[in-house]
């Protein structure tokens, strides 16, 4: 079984970052450890929510497994909570990764054109460094915008979309997938590009007239789960945006889901199936 590691913070109420990333991953049939980077009462959109960094904590983790000789296929990171934090996390790139393990990166740090609360202007250059680490970056519209000085923009079009993903790309990346993309009215998805072959793919899929906390959270677990089973970035890519639609129709009729997050445990059985039969097709 393959083993990751997952870099983010632990939002003890609703539905997001290691809450999703642990049983997603872990029902796709990996090993999922955690690295918890904060613990926040509840996600950020919450007014009023409390937080704990947990900077100084990740040396010592990284300390100990570096003693266990633990190896990690893919190390897996998401919400940062701080500049400071940032070094930490590079760090601990360098104390557990091994010459193979694989640089899953989502820039968790914005959403329709603004910051999450708690961020500074000078976050967005700082979580360039990370981004620039990675094999696999997994921005949406809005953070690939803050990480290359891009002025946002809501029409995306197909040209903007590729000049975005070059753009990541330019800081390091080896391949890029923009979440929030769309081509069509009633299509909603992402695109990705390999910068070592200059190649682009699109992922669609329906679009539904309605904002849910923590589907990029959602995707990007979904995306190293099924690079771990052996699937493609593209395959990954589909796979991650038919379970957020799946987890998303499970959810459409609970007015209070914008908070607390699409009710994925409900699509869970879809997601193991399909991860079954891709990965069988290999």
């Amino acid at each position: 079984m393959k083993r990751i590691a997952s870099i983010q913070d632990i939002s003890c109420l609703g539905r997001c970052s290691l809450t999703v990333a642990l049983p997603v991953i872990s029902a796709m049939g990996v090993e999922c450890a955690i690295v918890p980077t904060a613990v926040l009462s509840a996600h950020t959109a919450f007014p009023g929510f409390v937080s704990r960094d947990l900077t100084d904590q990740l040396p010592a983790i990284a300390a100990h497994w570096r003693q266990q000789n633990v190896h990690f296929d893919a190390l897996y990171t998401g919400y940062i909570a701080s500049v400071p934090q940032v070094q930490q996390v590079l760090d601990f790139f360098d104390a557990v990764k091994s010459p193979d393990t694989l640089l899953i990166v989502d820039p968790a740090m914005a959403d329709h054109g603004k910051l999450y609360a708690g961020f500074g202007d000078d976050f967005p250059a700082a979580m360039a460094r990370v981004v620039a680490r990675a094999d696999v970056a997994l921005p949406n519209i809005t953070e690939a915008c803050l990480l290359t000085g891009t002025p946002y923009r809501e029409d995306v079009d197909e040209g903007f979309a590729r000049t975005l993903l070059q753009r990541v790309a330019a800081l390091g990346v080896k391949q890029v997938v923009l979440t929030g993309v769309s081509f069509a009215p009633d299509r909603l998805g992402a695109m990705g590009y390999d910068s070592r072959t200059g190649t682009y793919f699109t992922a669609q899929g329906r679009r539904v007239p309605a904002s849910f906390h923590g589907t990029g959270d959602i995707f990007a677990a979904t995306v190293t789960g099924g690079l771990m089973r052996g699937m493609t970035l593209e395959q990954s890519s589909a796979l991650a945006v038919e379970f957020v639609l799946a987890c998303i129709d499970a959810t459409a009729r609970d007015p209070h889901a914008g908070w607390y997050g699409v009710e994925f445990e409900k699509a869970l059985p879809l997601l193991c199936r399909r991860t079954q039969e891709l990965a069988k097709s290999k």
